[in-house]
């Protein structure tokens, strides 16, 4: 299957020279490296926690925690003031 990913320039010549070197192609060199994150080691199970909580309950904030864009020009706002 064919696909598409970005890797960093640098990241990339290495990539290349070490297909070079290895006699093989770089796709092949990603699929093997692949294969054997794969392989090492299943994802770990964490251990459940409880979250500790203090006060009444409710809403802990008057922002909507669902609009990256809204979150973070409050943050910009508190840090840098209000845009003029």
């Amino acid at each position: 299957m064919r696909t598409t990913i970005t890797l960093d320039d640098g990241l990339l010549e290495r990539l290349k020279k070490r297909a070079a070197e290895s006699g093989t192609s770089v796709s092949g060199l990603i699929e093997r490296a692949v294969r054997l994150l794969l392989q090492a080691s299943a994802p770990q199970r964490r251990d459940r926690f409880d979250l500790v909580t203090f006060g009444e309950g409710g809403q802990f904030t008057t922002l909507n925690i669902d609009k990256t864009a809204a979150l973070l020009e409050a943050d910009d706002v508190e840090r840098f003031g209000s845009p003029r």
